[in-house]
């Protein structure tokens, strides 16, 4: 008789819980090996931020707002750290401000040229536009043609107005270096083609500008070549040899002029001449430390009353931190900060080789330009007299600076949502205002065609080089070597450079 404690009571039909029901006809049964998993659906963003930042011209919304906040964040520091300058030599406060005013007009003219440039004639174009600055650097150095600034002939005074033929390099070779590094894809290219003629071009640049001599600019063309050949794919090796000695040449420039190499003893012996080359250091740091947090309030700087020499351009960073405070330069550097998340996001969601290198190299040049002048000011860097991009008083550099930022957001523009949208007629109250011409979506055909022209002209290189050196060595060898070994040298040699003709340059462009 078996005890009521092991007995299984069964209970009622209607009374068992579900798990224990015999599944329907046709419905699976779940596995007792283990518990059922489900796939979560795919999530939007949480926040508002996040839903913004999710839309087709997220992209182009900032890289515009940024430009439009830095150049008037830029004309209002330009006004409150000239006015005392200029009403003591032209008896006007508004001098230098009216001139930056007018250049940054002609910026924002510049600007929305570079929104109508299609990217096949920004290409064409490109080796065009740096050859015309190669010339103009070579006319600036002569004598009559050029004038002499601070040290530098470096500008053309035309009715008063001054041009800096080296503010048009820097974008020209920022272009036309996109455009060969895109043409020769580096997974069929070797490294030679990656480096000809692109490097040769930029030594040229670079010889040419230290002639004048500035070595500011010339760590700014250091800047757009090897971010450049980073964004490229260049082997990391060769990276750090060509990083290597570009860093040591500059140090030896550093360190020959004699106003440059009494720049690099102030900084590494700040007290060393406190009233001589260290002045301007010296004041600029007494500029911040009275600002404090808040800042002494705009227009109430006291730096700028003849203390703080260049206090309207190279050391502008500190008539902000002055007038402005900490918050004030805290919201310079993450509005550059934003730039730098902006053009990166911009050059990782582009189709197109050409855009995502001039994009990127974009955001390192002018990014870069800004935290050395910053690093600088603040006492971090020796002095090189490099600008605050858009912020420090200078006509070309603010025009020139204003053109590449119509660069990057015509790149926005050209993103494959972005091209969705504004095909579907999605292009927004600003776009419409400005009747902005709709981007063409990348087309690898196209792009492939191209390529495949300059690889026929590539492999055409290499083929003549192959046929020429069996030749040489077969004459080497006649006058050297027995008569038995005579024809099978050469023709191995050959047989090994054809077996490791095209296996040098297996890269990809870095995202």
């Amino acid at each position: 008789m078996t005890s009521a404690g092991a007995r299984t009571r069964r209970a009622p039909e209607g009374q068992r819980s579900p798990a224990r029901t015999a599944a329907a006809p046709g419905v699976a049964k779940r596995a007792p090996s283990g518990p059922r998993t489900r796939t979560a659906p795919p999530r939007g963003p949480r926040t508002r931020i996040g839903a913004w930042l999710a839309r087709p011209l997220a992209s182009f919304h900032l890289v515009v707002t940024i430009a439009f906040l830095l150049t008037v964040l830029g004309l209002v520091m330009v006004l409150s750290s000239s006015s005392v300058e200029a009403y003591a030599s032209d008896g006007s406060a508004y001098t230098l401000f009216t001139r930056q005013a007018l250049f940054a007009a002609l910026g924002l003219c510049l600007f929305y040229a570079a929104l109508q440039i299609p990217v096949r004639v920004m290409r064409a174009l490109s080796f065009p536009a740096f050859a015309v600055t190669i010339i103009l650097l070579v006319l600036v150095l002569i004598p009559g043609i050029g004038t002499v600034s601070q040290g530098t002939r470096g500008w053309f005074v035309v009715a008063g107005f001054s041009l800096q033929p080296a503010e048009l390099t820097k974008i020209a070779l920022a272009v036309w270096g996109a455009h060969i590094l895109a043409s020769r894809r580096s997974d069929i290219s070797s490294i030679r083609d990656m480096l000809v003629p692109l490097v040769p071009a930029a030594l040229v640049a670079f010889v040419l500008i230290i002639l004048q001599p500035d070595l500011g600019t010339t760590v700014s063309l250091a800047i757009i070549l090897m971010a450049l050949l980073w964004f490229a794919g260049l082997p990391l090796k060769l990276f750090v040899a060509i990083l290597g000695t570009g860093f040591g040449g500059i140090v030896i420039l550093a360190l020959t002029a004699g106003y440059r190499s009494a720049r690099v003893r102030e900084f590494l012996n700040p007290g060393s001449d406190p009233q001589g080359i260290g002045y301007q250091s010296r004041q600029a740091m007494y500029s911040l430390a009275d600002g404090g947090i808040l800042g002494r309030g705009l227009g109430q700087s006291r730096a700028k009353w003849s203390y703080l020499p260049n206090a309207h351009n190279d050391f502008i960073f500190a008539i902000i931190g002055e007038e402005l405070g900490y918050l004030g330069g805290a919201a310079v550097l993450g509005l550059f900060g934003l730039f730098v998340y902006t053009g990166l996001r911009i050059a990782a969601r582009s189709a197109d080789p050409f855009l995502r290198l001039l994009t990127g190299t974009a955001t390192v040049w002018i990014t870069g330009q800004a935290f050395i002048n910053v690093g600088y000011v603040i006492g971090l860097l020796p002095v090189t007299g490099l600008q605050l991009p858009l912020v420090s008083a200078g006509g070309t550099s603010t025009a020139t600076t204003l053109f590449m930022f119509g660069l990057v957001a015509n790149a926005a523009r050209h993103e494959p949502e972005a091209v969705a949208a504004l095909h579907s007629g999605q292009d927004g109250p600003f776009g419409r205002l400005l009747r902005l011409r709709k981007p063409e979506a990348y087309s690898p055909v196209r792009a492939d065609a191209a390529r495949a022209e300059a690889v026929r002209r590539a492999e055409a290189r290499r083929r003549a080089g192959r046929e020429m050196a069996p030749r040489t060595r077969s004459v080497t060898y006649e006058k050297g070597r027995p008569e038995r070994g005579k024809g099978r040298t050469p023709e191995r040699g050959a047989r090994q450079q054809r077996s490791s003709g095209g296996r040098a340059g297996e890269r990809g462009f870095r995202r």
